[in-house]
């Protein structure tokens, strides 16, 4: 079977949500579609020689490495290093906690940036340039794993670096595509979640700082008993 008609065959395998809002209960399933007819693939060299080298975070995304380790770990030349611009995707083959299959994350922190050439980079293609919110959500809840772990085999050498070549990760990964509106739906749902988590660690946060503030004034330290007993001794001398 050739690519175009894996493609149409792919298409017609639509595929059905567990949970869909109430508008698109009788809506088409999902298209299944290879990623690489969604995404292009960034093979985009640091010419500029932009010093913002990044990492990959499972709480941050993709951040610099200066604020995250307060120091770069990077190669002294970085001109080979693929350059990334706001809203392009990065791939870690390295497995992580809560990341069997390695972390995809978006580039949101920054206009620019640069990773490793052992990392695989894409971008969204124009026709779906809308659709980032949504696949940050996709790509976190892990909905590809499956075809990757298809494909991709441990690295015995490479200290947990799955084995996955560009081809096999663009042509035999799929991804799978709602209609615009249902995204959309879907990723302000998500984001909408996201910003109330991030308020309540803000709250949480806030209230474990006035907490070690309160232990801190309701226990005497050491200090408050040398305070009070030098006080106790003035006291003594002003009295005689």
């Amino acid at each position: 079977m050739n690519a175009s008609e894996q493609n149409k065959q792919n298409q017609q395998e639509r595929v059905i949500p567990k949970l869909r809002f109430p508008e698109f209960q009788t809506a088409l399933g999902w298209e299944n579609r290879p990623l690489s007819t969604v995404f292009n693939r960034i093979t985009l060299k640091n010419k500029e020689n932009n010093q913002n080298v990044l990492t990959i975070s499972a709480q941050y995304g993709l951040i610099s490495q200066l604020d995250f380790f307060n120091k770069s770990v990077s190669a002294k030349d970085i001109t080979g290093y693929y350059l990334l611009h706001k809203g392009d995707f990065a791939y870690n083959k390295s497995y992580s906690n809560g990341y069997p299959y390695g972390a995809i994350k978006p580039l949101k922190l920054y206009d620019k940036g640069v990773v490793s050439t052992l990392y695989i980079c894409f971008k969204l293609k124009e026709s779906y340039s809308n659709y980032g919110n949504f696949f940050e959500h996709y790509f976190e809840a892990g909905v590809q794993n499956n075809d990757i772990g298809k494909v991709a085999q441990e690295g015995a050498r490479n200290h947990g670096l799955l084995n996955i070549g560009i081809q096999e990760f663009f042509n035999e990964v799929n991804v799978l595509i709602p209609s615009f509106e249902e995204q959309q739906k879907i990723a302000d749902c998500l984001s909408s979640l996201d910003e109330l988590i991030e308020l309540q660690e803000q709250k949480l946060a806030a209230l474990k700082q006035h907490k070690k503030g309160l232990m801190q004034q309701l226990f005497p330290s050491h200090n408050d008993l040398q305070a009070s007993k030098q006080a106790s001794k003035q006291d003594s001398l002003s009295e005689t």
